[in-house]
């Protein structure tokens, strides 16, 4: 059927034939180059990362969903629609307005009032120049301890909110950080500083995705409350009700707990 072969002869069918063969490999060939070239243009401008997210989020479970409103005791029980990311939420401001109820504990775990708070257990401080800093909150802090290798982004790279931030392994396990906003990294840091990026967003930043005041201390109870179901054990020193204080290097003093599953809901990890 193709030139070239012996017995092959021109006839109307074959110039046919040729013609509708030539022309689906030339429509899947602009295909392959049209989405090859969308993918570059997203990955270049966040897009790849926020459209990842929102597969992620999908999957977390509902009790991982809860509404900062919710968390915060101003709205009884409502899921968050929109992936975390309240910059978006056309019902924010209508909530945000009514006064939260949450009670105002940190659970002996220190959570500062100068920070913002991401869902994934980091948070943001605005610095002087412009810049903000990003370390791992205090909760995450007390359950990794001292990483045990970390792989920073270089500076000048790009990241966006919800996307990769930083990795980190501890006892053989891999820790993907989500970057709690977009911004290009301007210097890095380490365990032994307490942060590990510094970003400058693109114009002004927009924080308003990130938590504080009274739904911190909300949220917070939740996660305790469940990384206390998911571990099991009571020498977690979880018991809050009767004072008991979340343990440092948790991750070292309970070696043979499940920490796949506590790490992957505490990292956002689908």
């Amino acid at each position: 059927m193709f030139p070239g072969f012996d017995g092959f002869h021109w006839t109307f069918g074959h110039i046919l034939f040729l013609s509708i063969f030539f022309a689906v490999l030339l429509t899947l060939g602009t295909t392959v180059v049209i989405a090859l070239r969308r993918t570059a243009r997203d990955m270049s401008s966040g897009k790849a990362a926020a459209i990842c997210w929102q597969a992620d989020f999908a999957e977390l479970p509902e009790s991982e969903r809860r509404c900062r409103h919710e968390l915060a005791g101003r709205i009884e029980c409502r899921t968050c629609p929109n992936a975390f990311d309240c910059r978006r939420c056309p019902d924010y401001a209508r909530f945000a307005v009514i006064k939260p109820v949450a009670d105002c504990t940190t659970f002996g775990l220190n959570y500062p009032t100068d920070r913002f708070y991401h869902r994934g257990h980091t948070w943001v401080r605005a610095e002087s120049d412009g810049s903000f800093t990003i370390g791992l909150d205090d909760m995450a802090d007390h359950l990794v301890g001292r990483p045990d290798f970390i792989e920073l982004p270089t500076v000048g790279t790009e990241i966006a909110a919800n996307g990769p931030g930083w990795r980190m392994e501890k006892s053989g396990r891999d820790i993907q950080v989500r970057a709690p906003l977009d911004g290009t990294v301007v210097e890095t840091g380490d365990y032994e500083k307490g942060w590990y990026l510094k970003l400058r967003p693109k114009g002004n930043a927009n924080l308003q995705h990130l938590l504080r005041g009274a739904e911190v201390n909300g949220w917070l109870g939740f996660e305790l409350e469940r990384l206390q179901l998911t571990l099991g054990q009571p020498e977690a020193g979880l018991s809050l009700a009767d004072g008991g204080i979340l343990m440092t290097g948790l991750m070292d003093g309970m070696p043979e707990a499940d920490w796949d599953t506590a790490l992957a809901a505490t990292f956002l990890e689908a």
